[in-house]
């Protein structure tokens, strides 16, 4: 699914991150319109892409370059969530001339050596289906509003739109690759943005800033890994004086 928040001139893709969709950056898209044409896409196995098995980032970024081509969107700006900036930095490493600058949320581009074991006591203990949308706000806090855009209605209650076996799959790529690589290859503007409570190794965005020659870096004290809306005032700032 593509979704057009509106907007006109340049375009700004947004890419979200593991277990999201398109529309849970509707706040930020709101205020980003007024710098260009804003699109959204649900990744392949998230919301209501009809592609529902695990991929690799050759594939998101696949999907990606045939949104940008069909859209006729590029070169665009690519902000993207943790899972998301993984694929706004692919995007920008193999295809230059279809990116003029990325904005990377909380993602670590070495996470060698780290497994889903470790998340999967968590994700399996949530009282899935959840009764209500009120439900789904109460149990994961300051992170509700966009866990309610993950959900979906069934019969018995609301279900995360995602299978779990599949994002899984997906993340435990991340455990064997270096996307190093990706970071040198950058010929674009980089704005690297990392929580405080990061759910990433520490220090690695700040060096991705360090190795991308004119590339800013932010942490965000207090902030978790959800930056853009923990920290929304922040976020769109620094957002803003990038695009600028």
């Amino acid at each position: 699914m593509i979704v057009e928040f509106g907007g006109e001139g340049p375009g700004i893709l947004l890419l979200h991150g593991l277990m999201g969709r398109a529309t849970t950056w509707w706040r930020t898209a709101r205020w980003l319109t007024g710098y260009g044409r804003v699109v959204g896409v649900d990744a392949r196995a998230h919301g209501r892409n009809p592609h529902r098995g695990p991929a690799g980032t050759e594939q998101f970024v696949a999907d990606l370059v045939d949104v940008i081509r069909e859209r006729e969107l590029g070169p665009v700006v690519a902000i993207g969530h943790s899972m998301g900036g993984l694929h706004a930095l692919a995007l920008a490493a193999w295809h230059p001339d279809l990116v003029r600058g990325i904005v990377v949320e909380d993602f670590a581009p070495d996470q060698r050596g780290r497994t889903v074991d470790t998340w999967r006591p968590y994700f399996e203990s949530w009282p899935t289906p959840f009764a209500s949308l009120a439900h789904v706000r109460e149990f994961f806090g300051s992170a509700g509003d966009y866990f309610i855009e993950c959900v979906e209605e069934r019969a018995d209650g609301y279900h995360l739109i995602a299978d779990l076996d599949a994002l899984y799959e997906i993340a435990a790529e991340w455990g064997r690759r270096d996307y190093w690589p990706l970071v040198d290859a950058l010929r674009c503007p980089l704005l690297a943005i990392e929580a405080g409570h990061t759910a990433m190794p520490e220090g690695q965005m700040a060096e991705m800033a360090r190795r991308v020659p004119g590339a800013h870096f932010l942490r965000v004290p207090g902030a978790g890994h959800i930056v853009h809306d923990d920290a929304p005032d922040t976020y769109r700032g620094a957002v803003e004086a990038f695009l600028s």
